[in-house]
């Protein structure tokens, strides 16, 4: 994943990084916020999801202490970083 994940930060489209747990509540109520945050830009953003359980290495890179974590990558570089729950409008 982690070399993978290289890649599709440095699109050339931003890159909106949820860092979520199957386990976390709050990550749950995230999920219907993105989609629409998703239907809204289409294809003028990329959304994925990185499950903090499954790739460890990658949530301790990014410094992850919280779930859910947000954080937006233009072309490689970290532009944004917010946790918890957020509405579509923030």
């Amino acid at each position: 994943m982690k070399s993978n994940f290289k890649n599709i930060i440095n699109s050339d489209i931003p890159v909106l990084v949820d860092f979520f747990a199957n386990w976390c509540g709050p990550c749950k109520m995230l999920i219907p916020i993105l989609a629409e945050v998703k239907k809204e830009l289409g294809g003028t953003i990329k959304i994925i999801k990185v499950d903090v359980d499954k790739n460890e290495s990658l949530a301790a890179q990014f410094q992850v202490r919280a779930v859910p974590t947000l954080l937006l990558f233009k072309k490689g570089k970290k532009v944004w970083r917010q946790s918890g729950v957020l509405q579509k409008a923030d």
